[in-house]
C-alpha cells in the first residue's frame, strides 16, 4: 500500500498546519482532509474534485502542487479503490494530455492582442479626426460675419 497519505500528513504537521487551517482556507471538508491523509479514496467524492482537494491541501501546506497530484493520481491507481468513473476521467484526461500541443509560444495570442493595438489606434485617429474637424467648423461659425456682434449694433437704441 502507498505511503502517500502518511507522507502528507507528515509534511502538514511538519509545517505546523491543522487541518482546520485547511479546511478554514480550502473549504474542503475535514473528512475528506482526513480521508485523504488514511489513504482512504473511496471517501472522496471522485473525479477531478480529488485533484482539486490535493491541490488545495498542497497550496496550503506549501507543497509543489503538480509533484503531489502526481503522487495522489500514483497511490489512488494502486490502491485498488479507484472508481469506474475515476478510471475513466483518468484515461480521458491523460488521452487529451498526450494530444495536447507542447508548443508554449502563442503566435495567436500575439496576433490577437496585435490586432486590439491597431484597433485602438484607428479609434484614436478617428476620435482625433473627428474633434478636430468639429472644432474647425465651430471656430468658423464663429468668425462668420453674420454672428459678429460689433459696438455699433449694441449702442444703437432700439427704434419702433
Amino acid at each position: 500500500m502507498s505511503e502517500f497519505g502518511h507522507e502528507l500528513r507528515q509534511e502538514r504537521e511538519a509545517r505546523g498546519i491543522s487541518l482546520h487551517a485547511i479546511t478554514d482556507a480550502t473549504k474542503i471538508s475535514n473528512r475528506h482532509l482526513v480521508a485523504l491523509e488514511t489513504n482512504h479514496f473511496d471517501i472522496l467524492p471522485g473525479g477531478v474534485i480529488n485533484k482539486g482537494i490535493v491541490r488545495g491541501y498542497a497550496r496550503v501546506v506549501g507543497l509543489d502542487e503538480r509533484v503531489w497530484i502526481d503522487r495522489f493520481m500514483t497511490a489512488y491507481q494502486q490502491s485498488g479503490q479507484l472508481k469506474y468513473d475515476d478510471a475513466s476521467w483518468i484515461a480521458f484526461a491523460e488521452n487529451i494530455q498526450k494530444n495536447r500541443p507542447l508548443d508554449t509560444d502563442r503566435p495567436a495570442m500575439r496576433l490577437k492582442w496585435a490586432g486590439v493595438a491597431v484597433l485602438l489606434v484607428i479609434l484614436v485617429a478617428l476620435g482625433w479626426f473627428v474633434w478636430d474637424y468639429v472644432s474647425d467648423k465651430m471656430s468658423a461659425q464663429i468668425v462668420t460675419p453674420q454672428n459678429t456682434v460689433t459696438a455699433s449694433t449694441v449702442a444703437q437704441p432700439l427704434r419702433n
